[in-house]
């Protein structure tokens, strides 16, 4: 049940991220944002939240993977997607779950 509900969480989650992002795209390229909202106080603070938070949830990736290669792409696609890979991250996880698995066995590190 734990595993189904978070499926379906993840997946919202990640269908919203790629709407939005494609929506703003259609409206604007990244490249084209204004020099004002670029070195807005308040951009520079939440874009550095938002790559403090993508480095902690990289952490526990690297808890996870046991190999540099996996943990180096995971580190690069989080880095360039963000949310989108961190959500494709947790759903992949739970798909490889064993029928009926617990919490920690998905935040936990498997044999």
């Amino acid at each position: 049940m734990m595993t189904s509900s978070l499926k379906i969480v993840f997946s919202l989650f990640l269908l919203t991220i790629v709407a939005a992002t494609s929506w703003a795209g259609a409206q604007v390229a990244i490249w084209d944002t204004p020099r004002e909202v670029v070195t807005h106080p308040w951009f520079i603070a939440t874009l550095t939240d938002t790559y403090l938070a993508f480095l902690t949830f990289w952490l526990w990736v690297a808890y996870k993977e046991t190999s540099w290669t996996a943990r180096l792409v995971w580190l690069a696609l989080i880095c360039l997607t963000g949310n989108m890979a961190m959500a494709v991250y947790v759903l992949w996880q739970l798909w490889r779950l064993p029928q009926g698995a617990k919490a920690e066995h998905l935040l936990l590190r498997q044999a």
